[in-house]
């Protein structure tokens, strides 16, 4: 499992290191808003259009083949910028690593699944959720001091080596685990198996949790400056609110194990603890600031772990893959579709508001998960709702 482990924070150090880093770095070529957001969709991107192909090709080939093969691009093309002497690489580079990581990401949560008993899917879901928070906390930090030590160009090798270096650990103890065989499905039968609310529900919370995750990373320091806060502090809200989320993974991936805590109640409370930090983001000050990222690092501490294995627990199993990419997919929208709301508001009205129209959103969400938990206990035995 620790290769596995250590792919997730690959792509969690990889993705936060060089975004929060490239806007600081004019002689690497990104000397613009415009090339900054490009070079920041480039990469969100790759991973929104590949991510549901690479799980199919999983299902297909065998998700260890997948999972090496996208480490060895990602190094690769963390390589390629580091080799090139025309800062112009920096594009080619960087849907690179988009691409890779679109196909190592749901192999790796494909493999979680698949080398686990379902018994304890959230114990290995809440540790894959830690180490990727792990990744998600040390890429701008680490990554600021390599950029400040030697630029862009000794992040992307430091994320070359981490590449290469996870591949040969994960060819060494990676069990082979080869495709199982699969009835013929249809386009109608994945579209029904999408549709239904065993995947939906999970996915959109999910997808919710990361839109808090992603509004929280961003606007939050703002928030902070706003109010007169420096950047020490508002750096260490952001490190609180991944700090959170790492340390609440494991413990709900336990509570499910154990039947401490089921599917429904932990993503209601998801939801719930994170349209409450939101709404708290709104207060002024320091006080906002650090409640709001607590908050929303509990919920999605919460959500994650629990969202996982609950669509590991509905999708057969020779279907894994591609349920695990197109779960990515919901998460990747909701990546950009947060930030997007949140900034859509607050340009017409201000960033108060912009939290509270995406908590409003989210708090939606969780009544009618609790709405639709009470309505269902009325009909499921007891013991199986989870």
């Amino acid at each position: 499992m620790w290769p596995l482990y250590a792919a997730g924070f690959t792509t969690a150090f990889g993705a936060h290191g060089i975004a929060a880093t490239l806007g600081s770095n004019s002689e690497d070529a990104v000397t613009s808003l415009l090339v900054l957001g490009g070079l920041l969709a480039l990469y969100d991107g790759a991973e929104v259009l590949l991510k549901p192909l690479f799980g199919t090709l999983a299902d297909r080939i065998g998700a260890r083949p997948v999972l090496l093969g996208g480490l060895v691009a990602f190094a690769a093309a963390s390589a390629l910028y580091v080799m090139a002497d025309s800062p112009g690489w920096l594009w080619a580079a960087r849907l690179g690593q988009g691409a890779a990581a679109s196909a190592f990401s749901p192999s790796a949560s494909a493999l979680v699944a698949r080398l686990n008993p379902a018994a304890k899917h959230g114990r290995a879901f809440g540790s894959y959720g830690f180490y990727k928070s792990i990744g998600y906390t040390l890429g701008p930090l680490l990554g600021g001091v390599l950029v400040w030590a030697g630029g862009l160009r000794l992040l992307f090798a430091v994320l070359a080596v981490l590449g290469a270096a996870v591949a040969v650990w994960a060819t060494v103890a990676v069990p082979v685990v080869p495709p199982l065989p699969k009835a013929r499905q249809t386009v109608l039968d994945l579209a029904r198996r999408l549709a239904d609310p065993s995947f939906l529900a999970p996915t959109a919370a999910l997808a919710a949790a990361t839109a808090a995750l992603s509004v929280g990373v961003g606007f939050l320091p703002v928030s902070g400056r706003a109010a007169g806060l420096g950047t020490v502090v508002t750096g260490a809200a952001v490190s609180v609110l991944a700090g959170c989320a790492a340390v609440v993974q494991p413990r709900a991936g336990r509570a499910l194990d154990d039947g401490r805590l089921t599917t429904r109640t932990g993503l209601a409370a998801g939801l719930m603890a994170t349209a409450s930090g939101l709404a708290c983001a709104m207060l002024p000050g320091l006080t906002g600031v650090l409640l709001g990222a607590a908050l929303i690092g509990v919920g999605t501490g919460l959500i994650t772990p629990l969202g996982f294995a609950a669509l590991a627990a509905s999708t057969p199993t020779e279907r894994l893959g591609q349920t695990m990419g197109a779960a990515e997919l919901g998460r990747e929208l909701g990546d950009a579709g947060g930030p997007l709301l949140v900034a859509a508001v607050a340009s017409l009205t201000t960033l108060t508001y912009g939290f509270g129209a995406l908590a409003a959103v989210i708090g939606t969400g969780a009544v009618v998960a609790i709405v639709h938990r009470r309505s269902a206990s009325v009909v499921l035995k007891p013991g199986t709702d989870r």
